[in-house]
């Protein structure tokens, strides 16, 4: 009988976190399911009997159900769910299309939920699984130009913190992961969404800052996306793995921050920031 972990994961494309989870998953010695809206971002994986790739959009419901349906019939299991697939969204709060923002809370909080309502009834039947749910050193200290970013983030770190007490009586583990600043193609990607945003009224004078917030996280010093799939996914793999996993260039600034009284907290991130 296969006793390899079966593990999905979601926002698999090539250059992101989610491919090289896939790929520490698969050097564990685990059967990976690496979904992503499109095949071909991951085709890399495409001839390794490691990986059985999905097509997946989590805004999709009938995506959903359609995946974890092939999962079931592959494999008769799904062992772990790792919720990565998630959305940038740059730019001030009160400027913002309200459209973008709804986009953002749909990806980041929306889409996690989704895959957890249909995996569950399935885990808590074989009183065994683990939900991994990634969000954000963003959310313990938000600054400007991520509003919507950093609230989404801390929407999922509200709602695993839910999530971790009510399955415990079935067997489940649900984990926090908060990744500090990790190479990817996020900086990327949130400058190409960047640039279909209006321009900004109230806030054209701060246009180079703003800017400037998409790449954060991409600098110098930026932990190497390999470095943190592979630590995360050893903790995740542990019998009792930690309810709260934080990992990646300036995670520990970030939870020092999140105890700071505000005022010496907003005085930093206004310095750094340039608001």
């Amino acid at each position: 009988m296969e006793t390899r972990e079966v593990v999905l994961i979601t926002g698999c494309s090539n250059g992101g976190i989610g491919h090289e989870l896939a790929r520490s998953f698969a050097v564990k010695n685990c059967l990976v399911v690496p979904t992503a809206r499109s095949l071909t971002s991951m085709s890399d994986f495409q001839n390794d009997p490691r990986f059985f790739l999905q097509e997946l959009d989590v805004l999709s419901e009938q995506s959903v159900t359609h995946v974890l349906s092939n999962v079931l019939q592959k494999f008769g299991r799904i062992d772990i769910l790792v919720n990565n697939a998630g959305v940038q969204c740059v730019g001030p709060l009160a400027e913002v299309p309200l459209s973008s923002i709804q986009h953002t809370f749909d990806t980041n909080v929306f889409g996690p939920i989704r895959l957890i309502q249909s995996v569950v009834p399935h885990m808590a039947s074989r009183k065994k699984g683990k939900i991994v749910n990634i969000g954000s050193c963003s959310a313990l200290a938000p600054g400007p130009w991520s509003g919507a970013y950093s609230a989404s983030k801390a929407a999922v770190h509200s709602f695993t913190d839910t999530l971790r007490l009510e399955l415990r009586p079935f067997g489940i583990d649900v984990i926090s992961v908060v990744p500090g600043a990790v190479t990817s193609n996020i900086g990327d990607t949130a400058i190409a969404n960047y640039s279909q945003m209006p321009e900004w009224k109230l806030y054209k004078k701060f246009e180079e800052p703003i800017r400037a917030r998409a790449h954060f996280s991409q600098g110098p010093k930026s932990t190497p996306a390999e470095e943190f799939a592979k630590r995360t996914v050893n903790a995740v793999l542990k019998e009792k793995p930690p309810a709260w996993f934080s990992i990646g260039h300036l995670s520990t600034v970030a939870a020092i921050m999140y105890h700071l009284p505000l005022f010496i907290r907003d005085f930093i991130v206004r310095k750094g920031m340039k608001c």
